[in-house]
């Protein structure tokens, strides 16, 4: 494996997996991105092939149940469903939730080699857990039926039938599972890896996804008080915010082409915009301040990230007419469909 990939593995693995689109029901949020690749490949992912990487897709998953303490085994495809009825609603085009479930079975294959080469003490044996906050979301049949309610039996369905079209396949680079990175909505272009986690990763680059500009909600504007303002950031950064004019305390000093804040400075320090965005609790980092009235008005674009397959944008595909290969294709370039 080349010292890029490393390099880009052991960073982007120490970052919380904050699973995607909060339109489902909630358990998750705007964020999410499996656990790799480098070298060009042709841009295409209409191949199907079997390479070194040796599929385990017949094994149940294991996942620990946060609440319980308990380790249940998951067969992969109530698995891949379980996952894509919480990170994309079953309203999108079936196109789209198939390019969904390869990216949520790539993630899947990936964390389970991963938890293999390296367990973690804290999964008692399991590939994965259910906490949100680090690996991609999942729900469990009841957890499906309690979120769709009276649309469950259609909306299941649907799922499961986009689910079973596509369940061989998986997304590899360089023989093996990728960074199956996505998030609900770009700022009309995705974001690098290099910029949003600090580490290149080939496919995890800057794509066109202007269909997200007319995503709901795609804008987005929280307004704080001096005192609102002076709080969060002192909070988040451990440092006193000075003087009065709260003009001088955040101020943006360089955006992506993507439109990403790279760098902001809070007083005299120097601070991500992912940071930022954690500390103000904000919906993308791509943003801007204006300061009116009192207040600071900071406007987000997207929701998420930004890095990888946009499920906004991945539905507009869709309903232009492109497949789930298409999808996959545009959002990782340089990857190739593996069957399992």
């Amino acid at each position: 494996m080349k010292r890029s990939i490393l390099t880009a593995l052991l960073l982007i693995a120490s970052i919380a997996l904050i699973p995607a689109l909060p339109a489902v029901t909630g358990k998750g949020s705007a964020d999410s991105g499996a656990n790799t690749c480098t070298q060009p490949l042709p841009h295409s992912i209409s191949s199907e092939k079997k390479s070194g990487y040796t599929a385990l897709s017949q094994k149940p998953y294991k996942v620990l149940d946060t609440d319980s303490g308990q380790v249940t085994e998951v067969p992969v495809r109530d698995y891949v469903i379980g996952a894509v009825c919480a990170e994309m609603p079953a309203s999108f085009g079936e196109e789209a939730l198939k390019a969904q479930a390869v990216a949520a079975h790539t993630y899947a294959e990936r964390q389970r080699l991963r938890s293999e080469e390296s367990p973690d003490p804290g999964l008692k044996g399991a590939d994965f857990s259910d906490d949100t906050s680090r690996y991609q979301g999942f729900f469990t049949k009841e957890e499906i039926k309690q979120a769709f309610g009276d649309r469950f039996e259609r909306d299941y369905a649907k799922v499961a039938s986009a689910v079973d079209d596509v369940l061989p396949y998986i997304i590899t680079y360089g023989d093996e599972p990728i960074i199956a990175a996505f998030h609900s909505m770009s700022p009309g272009f995705t974001e690098s890896a290099e910029n949003a986690w600090g580490a290149p990763v080939d496919y995890l680059v800057e794509v066109d996804s202007r269909s997200d500009l007319t995503a709901p909600h795609f804008r987005d504007e929280k307004r704080f008080t001096a005192a609102e303002l002076k709080a969060a950031l002192e909070a988040a950064f451990n440092a006193a915010v000075p003087g009065e004019d709260m003009s001088e305390w955040l101020k943006i000093l360089t955006v992506s082409d993507s439109g990403t804040v790279l760098k902001a400075s809070v007083g005299d320090r120097s601070v991500t915009g992912g940071q930022v965005r954690d500390a103000l609790d904000l919906r993308s980092a791509a943003f801007d301040i204006r300061y009116e009235g009192g207040e600071a008005v900071v406007t987000t674009k997207g929701f998420g990230h930004g890095v990888g397959m946009s499920q906004y944008g991945a539905d507009a595909m869709a309903a232009e007419g492109s497949s789930w290969r298409d999808i996959l294709a545009h959002y990782y370039p340089g990857c190739t469909v593996t069957e399992s």
